[in-house]
């Protein structure tokens, strides 16, 4: 059986769900194929973001967060709540019922848009021929498709030291339903999948080591933004562990052993649970047939140009899977550009203002370069900071901790990179992506108008801070 479709996408995480959608609004025939299925082994769309990433672990930042508020801080701000406790079950099953409804809306989504949902398996063959292997059994198809983009996503990286059990050394996946608080938790990886599980079930009552290989902390984040957030998750209680080399983990009585070097030689730790947290990789597995004309990088990614074009005529590659940061929301953008370009419109995907987030709290946000960047570029730039504690709304909401950081040109001015670590730092970021968008200048920002009193304010004053004129704190005297 054969049909035919203008086009074929091969996933449906954020960057195929997307493609799909906007290529059936622009009037094209559009199928989307993707093999995932629920715990129930129901079929579902939404990729690992909605299902196993950024959405389940989202909500649960957000309700350990509010527990710690419950438990430490509510009596600060003149709330008595008594004795607070934690329903592990019950907030995973919220977590369920999030999830369900968010993969529900993309389903919705695709109807409302026309978009033929395929559940299954799709592979890429020559000439733009996708073999599509349904899950209930039935005989394979051939689609045929005028252009077809990959979207296939991403999986967690596994580690030879480190072997994935059932429920005891799990994946990120599994870090997500555990069904109580662990006493002692190891993760092994202090990038953001590890740093924001380990500030869940911290908050949770966990005890938690972080072990991580590099030496420096959260490298690719500006190094003052990164020192002050370090120091900010010790105090909560996170004992993270630079510079250790992982090289051994096994069960012995129901608990993981943890074996690991640093410079001062061998240790051991045993842990109730383990969490893999050191990565993920672009998921190819059954994606292409030998003579389907798509190539990989040597990295293990697909190859594409500036516009996500493969090597094949007429076939694209989005998300996770190619060159770029693994983040939904590239993806997204990237998936959207090829809809549009596919019918003709030329947009592009600046990868200079993608922004990155931690959910942890304080928040973790930046966009643009970093101050070591431009130091080893060689690139003159000047700096205005803004800390939370000077923030009205901030100090009102007891919430000061962390600072607002902007990074522009020393002669044009131009804001070349904005660092968040504070409250809502996730929205904060969008302002300076939207500033750097239209090739703003710090004294651009500084002359916008901001609601008085918001977090947002600082952002304003960092702004203005650059050329010494933050209204409220004491500017630096520059040389």
């Amino acid at each position: 059986m054969s049909e035919n479709y203008d086009v074929v996408v091969i996933g449906a995480g954020p960057a195929g769900y997307a493609a799909a959608i906007r290529c059936a609004q622009l009037g094209m025939n559009t199928a989307c194929i993707d093999k995932s299925v629920d715990n129930d082994g129901n079929a579902v769309l939404g990729g690992t973001c909605l299902n196993w990433g950024c959405i389940p672990s989202k909500a649960l930042l957000d309700a350990s967060h509010k527990y710690v508020e419950a438990q430490q801080h509510f009596a600060d701000i003149g709330i008595n709540a008594g004795e607070v406790s934690v329903d592990v079950p019950k907030m995973i099953a919220r977590k369920e019922e999030v999830v369900k409804g968010l993969t529900g809306g993309i389903s919705g989504l695709f109807k409302g848009n026309g978009v033929t949902a395929l559940h299954g398996t799709g592979k890429l063959l020559a000439n733009r021929q996708v073999a599509f292997k349904p899950h209930d059994g039935g005989d394979e198809q051939i689609l045929q498709a005028e252009h077809v983009i990959l979207a296939p996503g991403s999986v967690p990286v596994e580690i030879p030291p480190a072997p994935l059990t059932d429920d005891l050394i799990v994946d990120s996946t599994g870090a997500l339903n555990f069904d109580a608080v662990p006493e002692k938790l190891g993760v092994i990886g202090a990038g953001v999948i590890g740093l924001e599980l380990g500030s869940v079930w911290n908050r949770l009552g966990a005890e938690v080591v972080v072990l991580e290989a590099l030496e420096e902390f959260l490298p690719m984040a500006d190094e003052r933004i990164a020192r002050d957030a370090k120091k900010l998750l010790t105090g909560q209680g996170l004992d993270i562990r630079l510079g250790t080399l992982v090289t051994g983990a096994e069960v012995k009585d129901g608990v993981v052993q943890v074996t690991y070097q640093d410079k001062d030689g061998d240790h051991e730790i045993t842990v109730d649970k383990l969490i893999v947290a050191v990565g993920r990789r672009p998921y190819t597995e059954n994606l292409l047939a030998s003579d389907s004309g798509v190539n990989l990088d040597e990295r293990g990614f697909l190859y594409v140009n500036d516009l996500c074009q493969t090597d094949a005529p007429n076939v694209y590659a989005v998300g996770d899977v190619v060159r770029g940061p693994m983040l939904a929301h590239k993806g997204t953008e990237e998936g959207v550009m090829v809809a549009e370009r596919i019918a003709g419109f030329k947009p592009l995907v600046n990868y200079e203002t993608v922004p990155n987030v931690i959910y942890t709290h304080p928040e973790i946000a930046w966009v643009g370069k970093t101050e070591q960047q431009l130091k080893a570029d060689g690139e003159s730039y000047n700096i205005g900071q803004f800390p939370f504690a000077a923030s009205g709304r901030a100090l009102a909401a007891n919430d000061t901790q962390g600072m607002v950081k902007v990074i522009a040109d020393a002669e044009s001015d131009r804001i070349l990179g904005v660092h968040v670590l504070g409250p809502q730092a996730s929205e904060i970021v969008a302002q300076a992506v939207i500033s750097m968008e239209f090739d703003a200048s710090a004294e651009d920002l500084g002359l916008i108008m901001f609601a008085h009193p918001t977090l947002s304010e600082a952002l304003h004053e960092a702004a203005l801070g650059v050329a010494g004129h933050a209204i409220h704190m004491v500017n630096r005297k520059r040389k």
